[in-house]
């Protein structure tokens, strides 16, 4: 990562990651779009940071009506830890952050298909001789959310039931065929032992018989 150096009011310095944080930075964090159905609460979430700290941080957020910038609420955080005495102008805003974690965020209450479209995030800190950044966050207003189509899932699924389903069947039949076989093989050679034990007992009975019957000289 590039680095460079970050000014403080004392005669220190501070190495500042600015491919990370390059000075006063705003984010509505990873996912920048929300849709949500018409009148239901929505969270428009903003977060603000900085490599030097604040001072006198001002933020506002805004909607963007067709290109009219409409202000929601601004406020002025006069350093790290303070909280912010916020002037809201819309109704049915309210401000949930807190400087203690670098929020700035707003609830949008009861919200209708009007309140669609952008919303701004901007902040502007004295301490970086007022650098600004600005975050936009889009709001989608439906009747109903769209469920996913879990059609596919549920034929992968099933097949693979019928897979493992079929191969536990296989194997049943293959122990119980192998089972069988191993038991016939021991029947038959239990057979052929009976037979060769009866043929030799037959075997000196006659001889016996034989030598009983060959009359003497």
């Amino acid at each position: 990562a590039f680095l460079s150096l970050c000014p403080l009011p004392s005669l220190h310095t501070c190495w500042c990651d600015t491919q990370d944080v390059g000075g006063l930075e705003v984010s509505t964090g990873k996912v920048s779009t929300l849709e949500a159905i018409n009148g239901s609460t929505v969270l428009l979430p903003c977060t603000y940071s900085s490599c030097i700290g604040i001072k006198n941080l001002y933020f506002n957020w805004h909607y963007d009506d067709n290109g009219t910038m409409i202000k929601l609420c601004e406020a002025v955080i006069p350093i790290e830890g303070v909280e912010p005495r916020v002037f809201v102008y819309h109704e049915r805003v309210e401000f949930v952050g807190s400087s203690k974690s670098n929020n700035i965020s707003i609830l949008l209450w009861n919200i209708t298909f009007e309140d669609q479209g952008n919303y701004l995030c901007f902040a502007r800190n004295e301490k970086e001789k007022f650098r600004n950044h600005t975050a936009i966050y889009t709001l989608l207003v439906v009747d109903q959310i769209k469920e996913v189509d879990k059609s596919l899932t549920v034929i992968i699924v099933s097949v693979l039931g019928g897979v493992i389903g079929l191969s536990i069947i296989f194997m049943v039949i293959k122990g119980l065929v192998v089972h069988f076989l191993l038991n016939d093989g021991e029947k038959n050679k239990e057979c052929l032992v009976s037979s060769g034990n009866d043929n030799t007992e037959n075997g000196h009975s006659g001889a016996k018989a034989d030598n009983k019957g060959t009359p003497k000289a």
